[in-house]
C-alpha cells in the first residue's frame, strides 16, 4: 500500500464528541429557590447574602451561621421549617452539600418534602 492510502485507512481513529444538556428556566426572584449554601471563601458572603434576601423577598428566608469546615452560611426559606424543623434539616443539606462543594462554592438546592400522615381513629 501506498502511504497516502494508510493514513486514510486508520481503523482505530481516535474522535472526540461533547454531549451539551441545557435547563432553561425563567431568572427567579430572588434567585435561591429553597436553600442557598455559602462556602467560606465563596464570591458572596453571608452579609451579602442576607442584604439580597431581605430587598428582594423580605421575611421569607432565614441566614443561619455555621461552624462548618467547608460552609460559612446557609439560607432557608422559612417555608420549608414548618414542615422539618432547621436543627433536622441542615444537617441532611450540609452532608448532601459537602459530597459535591469546595469552600469557594455557592450551592442552590430545591428540595421536595412530603409529609405522610397516618392516623387511627375509633369509630
Amino acid at each position: 500500500m501506498h502511504s497516502e492510502n494508510m493514513s486514510s485507512l486508520r481503523p482505530f481513529e481516535i474522535g472526540r464528541k461533547a454531549e451539551i444538556s441545557i435547563r432553561l428556566s425563567e431568572f427567579e426572584i430572588p434567585p435561591i429557590q429553597d436553600v442557598l449554601v455559602v462556602g467560606r471563601k465563596a464570591p458572596i458572603g453571608p452579609e451579602a447574602v442576607k442584604r439580597m434576601v431581605d430587598a428582594l423577598s423580605p421575611e421569607q428566608y432565614v441566614v443561619v451561621r455555621l461552624e462548618h469546615e467547608i460552609f460559612e452560611a446557609a439560607v432557608l426559606k422559612k417555608s420549608l421549617l414548618k414542615f422539618i424543623p432547621q436543627e433536622k434539616l441542615l444537617p441532611i443539606i450540609l452532608k448532601e452539600c459537602s459530597a459535591v462543594a469546595t469552600e469557594d462554592s455557592v450551592i442552590k438546592a430545591q428540595l421536595n418534602i412530603v409529609v405522610q400522615v397516618n392516623k387511627v381513629v375509633d369509630i
